[in-house]
């Protein structure tokens, strides 16, 4: 039997008859990013998270930015195309003024994102206003309408792949609610019938239009002023549009790459289509979120009882994760702290462990539930912490100089210590407010690889502590309050020295308990501890380097003077 050796060898990914390339091109997506650039996005602004005020253009072509960055690690078989219009220059296959379409050798107008295309486009501000320009391109005299040429070049760079096996669709950026607004009445009613019928052409060959709005802090997109129509909402759905649309679709999708879709019919916020499935006469099956995290659930609950089997059963290497705790909340279940504690009881009693199924939308699995006794000691019973809080106490006893009173905050150190407190306090603290810094690293060297990029991008570590806002003048203020309530007047005069001073004479105090001198001539050195040795040591400004034969004999030189 003869084989061709180029079937033999050939990609599975490059061969039109095998099911991973019809899987794949099934998935896949052509996408045009439209971008408003007439001079309102420059000037309008908006405070950014570092509260420095960015443009509405800025905001635009970062949300792009990072959308590229996934596109070429997660999705790179997507094709993408991007456009700016109510621009000076003109750069577009249908020649139309104010339309110009951004691109770099070597790759089509429309094709997969490339790391010379996300380095280009990262510098577009750079050289944005002096190569390609910003002007308002709906122009009443000249009829001129960069809005319908948009549309227009969207359609045509979206003519690529067929709209049965591939979705299409134009993203579409502007803060511009009204373009025909400052038109005579004549002029602006045929300019809206000639681009909404422009979007309806392009809508009807499978192509979606997906609005994103941009707001200005003092004045709302209102979207029934014109682009209700262009999308298609009505109803309720004009209502819900900008509260679901405007501040989780735009900023969230983009800046954190997810995607979602608004339903034409019902104007609800859905995840992207799980599948396209064909003998369904070619239509997308869609999915609210509500729908998608029902179909994630596995259980009703967190955790359902299965039941119960002998300890003996259970086994060290079971033990896959740390272990967590359970606790009774009559808040929650009245009667529920009776049937732990029954619960409890019967299973020391009886030497078993519960089975049970742990795992709502988490990835779900088996877990032990083990009932611990309390630990005896001392004739009674107490539990493990309690008896680590009383061997620390009488640790601390032992070592306590007697007759000398610990010491006691006053209450205007309480009350001051509480203002520092309160002035450092996180508001609303959760800990999904702080990326994970090895993570991000992570994230920038697959990033790095991916661009082809010599140097390792910088990532911010939010972890570490905020030195401006330590900085604050209320802050600062608090600090200096309760420095000087514990301090005093020498609050001013405490440096690193000082403090070390201080240090110094505490651990000599501390060398005073025991009577090196009588040690040594008794050669009793040896039972003390390495710590110990070095209280000494510090005390008389002797190296504390070596171990603890150098040690004694460097103490016993000393002693020896």
């Amino acid at each position: 039997m003869e084989l061709d050796p180029e079937d033999v060898f050939r990609d599975e990914d490059e061969d039109p008859e095998s099911q991973f390339f019809q899987e794949r091109e099934a998935s896949k997506e052509f996408v045009v990013y439209l971008i408003d650039a007439s001079p309102k996005m420059f000037s309008y602004t908006c405070p950014s998270e570092d509260e420095k005020q960015e443009s509405h253009f800025h905001i635009s072509v970062s949300c792009i930015a990072q959308s590229l960055k996934s596109h070429i690690i997660n999705r790179s078989n997507d094709e993408i195309a991007i456009c700016f219009f109510n621009t000076r220059e003109k750069k577009n296959l249908q020649d139309l003024n104010g339309v110009y379409v951004f691109n770099v050798p070597q790759r089509e107008c429309i094709d997969r994102p490339t790391a010379r295309l996300i380095k280009d486009f990262d510098l577009i501000e750079e050289s944005f206003i002096e190569d390609i320009g910003s002007q308002n391109g709906i122009v009443s005299d000249s009829r001129e309408n960069s809005l319908y040429s948009a549309l227009w070049v969207a359609q045509a760079l979206l003519r690529k792949g067929s709209s049965k096996t591939a979705d299409k669709r134009i993203f579409l950026f502007t803060n511009e609610d009204d373009p025909f607004g400052s038109m005579r009445i004549s002029v602006k009613e045929d300019m809206t019938r000639t681009t909404l019928q422009r979007a309806k052409d392009a809508q009807d060959l499978g192509i979606s239009i997906e609005l994103l709005p941009l707001s200005h802090p003092d004045k709302q997109f209102d979207i029934s002023l014109f682009y209700k129509e262009l999308i298609g909402l009505n109803g309720d759905e004009l209502t819900e549009f900008m509260p679901s649309v405007g501040q989780k679709y735009v900023f969230k999708i983009l800046y954190s790459v997810e995607r979602s879709y608004v339903c034409a019919d019902t104007g609800a916020i859905m995840q992207e289509p799980i599948q396209r499935i064909q003998p369904y006469i070619n239509r997308d099956v869609m999915f609210t979120a509500a729908e998608l995290s029902e179909l994630k659930k596995i259980s009703t609950g967190h955790l359902r009882l299965l039941g119960f089997k002998p300890l003996s059963c259970l086994k060290d290497y079971h033990n896959m994760k740390p272990s967590t705790f359970l606790y009774p909340s009559d808040k929650e279940v009245i009667g529920s702290t009776r049937a732990f504690i029954a619960l409890h009881r019967s299973m020391i009693q009886l030497g078993r462990f519960a089975v049970a199924f742990y795992g709502g939308t988490t990835p779900p699995r088996l877990v032990a539930l083990v009932a611990q006794d309390e630990i005896e000691s001392d004739g009674g019973q107490i539990s493990k912490r309690q008896d680590e809080r009383k061997a620390f106490l009488k640790r601390y006893l032992l070592h306590s100089k007697p007759g000398v009173a610990a010491p006691r905050a006053t209450e205007d150190q309480l009350k001051k210590a509480s203002a520092l407190m309160r002035r450092l306090e996180l508001k609303d603290f959760s800990v999904c407010q702080f990326a994970n810094p090895a993570l991000q690293r992570h994230y920038a060297m697959l990033q790095a690889i991916a661009l082809d990029e010599d140097e390792l991008g910088e990532t911010r570590d939010e972890t570490l502590p905020d030195e401006g806002g330590m900085n604050r003048p209320g802050v600062v203020k608090a600090i200096e309050e309760f420095k000087e309530s514990i301090y005093g007047d020498d609050s001013e005069e405490e440096s690193d020295s000082g403090a070390k001073e201080k240090s110094r004479k505490r651990k000599a105090a501390d060398a005073g308990d025991y009577d090196f001198v009588e040690l040594a001539k008794t050669g009793k050195l040896k039972d003390l501890t390495v710590v110990e040795l070095k209280t000494y040591l510090t005390a008389n400004n002797l190296p504390l380097s070596g171990k603890k034969d150098a040690l004694i004999n460097r103490i016993l030189a000393h002693v020896s003077k």
